[in-house]
């Protein structure tokens, strides 16, 4: 059988795409009426065009590996003290901590002075969060925080203020809203502050007359040690203190889990008091730390550890904090004994 030459190019021109036909194009944010009204209300609360808002979204769609970091598992598995310490008090750390109080003593210093935060304290935040500014995040902040605002219902309230105070942050700081990198939850800097809390808790501490989280080492410092001031640290006040228990541990204290509710006196009743020393006469909560076949570590948690978790609301992270504070704070002060005698 015989067919026309045209017939046959019919049938080829059907089976071969056309060379100048533009492949299809994934619809972005851009396409989607919440976004839109999004943008609108941007508009109409904060004067932020709502053209601007969806300029800035052009490409920009929903990132699945985001979605899948914040999202905690359907099996979570079991909480170990002993595992999540190890992954912040250790080597790297400690040695990056001493090295980055050598280089950053007098803003360390000036911070603390300022308002009241030990420096140990804000070294042991910023070795928890970044390994001191190393680990600060890869991720295209309007983008992670645009698949959790409009993609993520658990949380979408709390991550639609946060792209709410993002674009209000790229306008007081002159920058466009797309050039901000950070964690994969929408975390800036050495300090991994959310867009919020740089607005409403970081300082321009370097003096040149602009707050930059990202590069200024002394802007990271002084604004986590306002953070903390602003949220209740006590100047000179303890942390934590290890609890010796008479018996089982107390069900109604550990019910009240990170607020410190009970006088000391009431934890006596109770049989719990301070392992090595008489205590303070504040209020404290007992703090339990799990360890899978281990014994749980029982410890003292005072309002300047309660402080803490207000940068994450975990016994283990403020205690991770709290111990690579004081690991540092012994490592330097056994240093400057031992140059001071000469060794």
């Amino acid at each position: 059988m015989k067919y026309s030459l045209s017939i046959l190019g019919a049938a080829i021109a059907l089976l071969t795409p056309m060379a100048h036909a533009n492949p299809p194009v994934a619809p972005d944010y851009r396409s989607r009426e919440d976004v839109q009204v999004f943008a609108r209300t941007m508009e109409a609360e904060h004067g932020i065009p709502a053209g601007e808002i969806l300029a800035s979204l052009a490409g920009v769609e929903r990132d699945d590996q985001v979605i899948r970091l914040i999202t905690p598992p359907t099996r979570p598995g079991v909480r170990s003290w002993a595992r999540y310490r190890a992954r912040f008090i250790e080597p790297v750390r400690i040695r990056e901590g001493l090295a980055f109080w050598d280089t950053y003593q007098v803003p360390l210093r000036q911070a603390s002075q300022q308002y009241g935060v030990p420096e140990e304290i804000i070294l042991g935040i910023l070795g928890v969060e970044t390994i001191f500014g190393r680990n600060t995040g890869n991720f295209t902040v309007v983008s992670a925080l645009a698949t959790l605002a409009f993609d993520y219902p658990p949380r979408a309230e709390l991550f639609r203020k946060e792209l709410t105070n993002l674009y209000l942050l790229a306008r007081e700081q002159g920058v466009p809203a797309t050039d901000y990198q950070g964690s994969f939850a929408g975390a800036l800097g050495y300090p991994q502050f959310l867009p919020s809390s740089v607005r409403n808790f970081a300082v321009d501490f370097d003096g040149d007359g602009r707050v930059d989280l990202e590069h200024s080492p002394a802007d990271a410092i002084g604004s986590i040690a306002r953070y903390l001031q602003v949220h209740g640290w006590q100047a000179g006040g303890p942390v934590a203190l290890r609890a010796r228990l008479a018996g089982e541990a107390p069900a109604e204290l550990l019910a009240a889990d990170i607020m410190p509710s009970f006088l000391p006196e009431e934890l006596m009743n109770h049989g719990v008091r301070p392992a090595d020393q008489e205590g303070f006469p504040q209020k404290a909560a007992l703090i339990e730390l799990v360890t899978p076949n281990a014994a749980s570590e029982y410890w003292l948690g005072y309002q300047n550890f309660y402080v803490i978790t207000r940068y994450n609301r975990s016994s283990f992270y403020a205690m991770a904090v709290f111990q690579l504070a004081e690991t540092l704070r012994q490592r330097r002060a056994a240093t400057a004994a031992t140059a001071a005698r000469g060794e």
